[in-house]
């Protein structure tokens, strides 16, 4: 039999495990931990990677290379591994596919995701400034993984779940690989603790899941997660989008205002790669702006913090905040 022969019967066997890894059961739901300092970092499936890498790098075909990242990186997948796959990376297949369109990008991330680790510090820093602000405040586990460069960080019911391939920018990353998008998301591995507190955040928000969500809602939720993640980390992630919104606050409100109830999210949130001429999460800004304008007015800013993880009416909430008297006095250089 030839290899060409050979070849869609490997690939079915590949797909049946992969189908198989993704059965496989979530992480059993930890008890609800309060205590900041035993929520678990854990950054074992990066060096795995890294051992498939360098399978890939001898293997004599695209079926050997697949057979590298499945042996090496699929089949010892960590519970937050699975659950990465199921929501962010799908089929070895795509991971492949990402690594072929930017393998340069890829090798050049490698001394900076072996970092990782070195960063527990400053997570649990952030995680015990959180107890310190919130009392009903709740320590998932944290998995860092490496994934197709489509997304920097998500939760499931049980933990956090952080693509560390989206924060291992170095000046030697090779820019004619990276996408305007990718070149304006992609960031150093010390942001790391910061994409951490954004989905800490996430993970303590109680608000309605009204499905699709409309604009404001989507924007508040990303937004606030901003705001308290630079609260209790030092910086947020989305300094760009900032950067570019704040000199045009006026005219962004005006058109915000305008779609707020929209459930179509395109101009504002994850627009990725079809968004040109504007960065792709506008949303995240105008979301921070309202949480920081409701946490500045509040008599008490403890409970505001609380508040602002408990939305139920996202118009009051919106209307309570006070950003209408920022935002619709704001010229078009307002800072």
């Amino acid at each position: 039999m030839t290899q060409d022969q050979a070849r869609p019967g490997r690939r079915a066997r590949v797909l049946a495990v992969t189908v198989a890894v993704l059965a496989l059961p979530l992480a059993a739901a930890r008890a609800q931990n309060s205590d900041p300092d035993s929520a678990r970092i854990i950054t074992s499936d990066i060096p795995r990677f890294w051992n498939a890498w360098d399978r890939m790098q001898t293997a004599a075909t695209r079926d050997d290379s697949l057979r590298a990242l499945f042996e090496e990186y699929y089949l010892g997948a960590s519970p937050g591994l699975v659950g990465f796959i199921r929501l962010r990376v799908s089929s070895v297949y795509q991971l492949l596919d990402a690594i072929e369109q930017h393998p340069g990008y890829y090798s050049s991330i490698r001394p900076s995701t072996l970092r990782v680790a070195e960063f527990e510090p400053q997570i649990r820093r952030a995680f015990r400034a959180l107890d310190s602000l919130y009392p009903d405040a709740v320590f998932p586990d944290t998995y860092v993984l490496i994934g197709r460069l489509s997304s920097g960080g998500t939760l499931t019911r049980h933990e956090l779940l952080i693509g560390a391939e989206m924060y291992g920018l170095t000046p030697d990353a090779p820019q004619d690989e990276l996408s305007g998008w990718l070149g304006s998301v992609l960031k150093p591995v010390d942001a790391i603790p910061h994409i951490v507190a954004h989905e800490l955040i996430h993970y303590q928000q109680r608000y309605p899941d009204a499905e699709p969500p409309t604009l404001l809602a989507q924007s508040i939720r990303e937004g606030s997660a901003d705001f308290l993640a630079e609260m209790i980390s030092g910086r947020h992630i989305n300094a760009h989008v900032h950067q570019w919104a704040n000199p045009r606050a006026g005219e962004l409100w005006q058109e915000f205002l305008e779609r707020k109830h929209d459930t179509s999210l395109s101009g504002w949130l994850y627009g990725g790669n079809d968004e040109t001429g504007r960065p792709a999460d506008l949303g995240y800004w105008m979301g921070y702006r309202i949480a920081a304008a409701y946490y500045r007015r509040a008599a008490d800013t403890r409970q505001a913090i609380a508040e602002i993880l408990n939305i139920s009416d996202f118009d009051a909430f919106l209307d309570q905040s006070g950003v209408a008297t920022e935002l619709d006095a704001a010229g078009p250089e307002s800072p």
